[in-house]
Order: structure tokens, then sequence, then C-alpha cells
């Protein structure tokens, strides 16, 4: 068998591996996939062949590489405003937030919202955008926390820099107020300006582990990540958003994805919107 090769074998053990790491379904069709993202990995490693990949990313020497095996594995599609209907939703939200806060006499009011899957970046700064605009020059204590569990694709979300056409969906008004052009070696890309990036915190965060329990969103957005999950997986997850919660938080999926199926205690609102 040639050192590129991947058995069924093999497959299955890689397989099981990425499941019980990340929760990633990889059925037989992604076969050719895991193949060709992986066999980077064994050509820049030196590995003989798969197998030994493996044994490599099972030893406790292997941590590194595990990491990097699951990045590789990750698929990252994103972009600026992806699915819009979501973030005119999101508008009439927070709204809804600083419109309670002031029944309440609160100073500052909070937006909390979780960004589960960030990728790149695009959907974390689209939120903390539309809460900008949102806001209108309205004082309020804006966190967003973005969370992935690929590092490569948190480096570039936090470095905030994209070629210029990542940002054909968004409006030139917006691309001035928010986005800094590049110059000199920098020509051709933008950068996210600082009263963005100071909203949103990265960090890594695999969905199969217990979040923290200090933390209660208003919002959580975690669009076409389950689409990767089985049943069994995607009903623990949706009940660890719906625990992290405030009462009367709102849970945003992907428009390809639904909770049909799942036991779960969040009330419909709409397609691929739920609530607390």
């Amino acid at each position: 068998m040639n050192s590129s090769d991947l058995s069924d074998r093999d497959f299955e053990r890689i397989s099981q591996l990425v499941y019980s790491q990340c929760g990633i379904n990889l059925h037989d069709g992604k076969k050719e996939l895991v193949k060709a993202r992986l066999g980077k990995r064994l050509r820049e490693g030196n590995f003989r062949s798969f197998s030994d990949y493996y044994k490599h990313v099972t030893t406790r020497g292997g941590t590194d590489e595990l990491i990097t095996m699951i990045d590789s594995i990750s698929t990252n599609l994103t972009y600026f405003f992806r699915e819009e209907s979501h973030f005119q939703r999101l508008q009439t939200v927070a709204r809804s937030i600083l419109d309670n806060a002031s029944r309440q006499m609160r100073k500052m009011p909070a937006i909390r919202i979780w960004c589960a899957g960030c990728s790149t970046g695009e959907e974390p700064y689209s939120l903390g955008i539309t809460i900008k605009e949102t806001l209108n020059g309205f004082p309020a204590n804006v966190k967003i926390m973005a969370t992935d569990i690929s590092t490569r694709v948190l480096k570039i979300a936090a470095d905030g820099v994209y070629p210029i056409e990542k940002t054909k969906n968004i409006s030139s008004s917006l691309l001035r107020k928010y986005f800094q052009k590049g110059q000199g070696k920098w020509d051709g890309y933008v950068r996210i300006k600082k009263e963005i990036s100071d909203m949103i915190d990265f960090s890594r965060f695999n969905l199969m582990e217990t979040p923290p329990s200090n933390q209660e969103f208003d919002i959580i957005f975690c669009r076409n990540v389950m689409i990767y999950f089985d049943k069994p997986t995607q009903a623990s997850v949706v009940n660890k958003f719906y625990n992290c919660l405030d009462n009367g938080g709102y849970l945003f999926i992907g428009h390809s994805e639904s909770l049909t199926g799942l036991e779960h205690a969040f009330k419909y609102i709409e397609p691929s919107v739920y609530r607390k």
C-alpha cells in the first residue's frame, strides 16, 4: 500500500478520534477530504503512513499535532454579514435589551454575546458593527466572546486584517466608518477599527467542553456549526447554550439548521431563531 493511501481502518480510527475530540461526524463521504487535508500533515511531518500519524496524535507527545489535525479537518467558510436577516433581527433584540435596561433605570446597560464557531472573525465583527449601529451613540457595555476550536482561524480573527474583496457585502458608508484601508505593502487590505475590535475577546473553546459557569449571555450565535454534529451531540450542545443564556436570551443557528427532533426547552421564534 502506498504511504499516501488512507485505509478504511485508518479512516475509521481518525473519524472516531475527531468525533471524540470535537463532535464532528465524519461519514464515509468525507474520506477523500480527510485524505487530502491530513495528507499535507503527513508530508510536512515526515510520517510514513496515516497509521503512523494516528499513533503520534494519540500519544502525549502528539498533543500539539492533534490540535493541528482538528484545525485541518475543520471547515471554515464565512463572510461578513452572512445570512443578513439575522443581523436585522439582532438589531430588534438589541433595542429590546436597551429598552428593558432603561425601564429598570440602569445607568449602563450591558449586551453580552457569544459567537461560537467564529472562524476567521467576519461573524463577530459583523455582530459588533450591527450593535454599534443600533446603539447610535447610546452608552452601553458591549462584550462579545468569540470562540473556535481552530487556533489557525483564531489568529486571523484576532488580527482583524482582510483582503478588501472580503468586504464586498459591506456598504461603502459602513466600510469607511469601521475599517481602515491599508497602505504600502498592505494596499488591497482593510483592518477592523479599534472601536469594534475592543468589544471582542477571541479564545479557543471546544463545544464538547463545559462552558464557564459564571457566564450568562443575552445572545448566542452558533451558525452552520451543528451541521457537522450528529443528533446526540447537537442536543448536548443546544442544552449547554440554553444553560448559558439569561432568561429571555436568544439563540441564532444557521438557516440550514433546525432544532427539530432534538429535546430542548427553547421557544421557537422564527426559522433558525429561538428564545429561552
